[in-house]
């Protein structure tokens, strides 16, 4: 590769694009495997709590899976910045995690620190928590259905309405 070539390649940010791909795959298919074990725990923990008429363990369950979905864009903001860290592109560790962190929340409270020619992998990075955040809204909407019915069934128990009425009601 002539310098002209590698000017080239870098003026377009290619090894970003390459890096930025990679592990978009890698962080999509860790947040796809998680997100599935948190939604299909909750599913059948909370179809058993509403067979078993215990609504607060619905709701429970319901607030731990949201802390767990929490938890899985933390690792992944850490499997970003670990990458960044890795290929050397931010000295520092904890800097490359509040980093990523930054541009995975699309906050972007933080300057941009990457070297020239992998500038962007701040977008991918971006990309990455966008398409997260998305899925993760998805499956939360889905995990409320069981929640509102828990929710709703608990306070006609506190009513008083016949348990006739409430097991009905779906």
């Amino acid at each position: 590769m002539t310098p002209q070539d590698a000017s080239i390649a870098s003026s377009l940010d290619l090894p970003s694009y390459l890096l930025g791909a990679v592990m978009l795959l890698l962080v999509m298919i860790f947040h796809g495997l998680v997100l599935l074990q948190i939604a299909k725990r909750y599913e059948v923990k909370s179809f058993l709590y509403l067979a078993e008429k215990k609504y607060s363990e619905v709701s429970l369950s319901f607030y731990i899976s949201i802390f767990c979905l929490f938890l899985t864009h933390i690792a992944e903001i850490i499997i970003w910045g670990i990458a960044l860290y890795a290929f050397k592109l931010v000295p520092a560790l904890g800097q490359s995690i509040l980093f990523s962190g930054s541009t995975y929340t699309a906050m972007g409270f933080m300057e941009d620190i990457l070297p020239e020619g992998w500038k962007m992998l701040a977008v991918i990075i971006a990309f990455s928590g966008m398409f997260a955040f998305a899925w993760t809204a998805s499956v939360m909407i889905s995990m409320t259905k069981n929640f509102r019915q828990a929710y709703t069934k608990h306070h006609m128990e506190k009513l008083n309405i016949s348990s006739e009425i409430i097991d009905r009601f779906k």
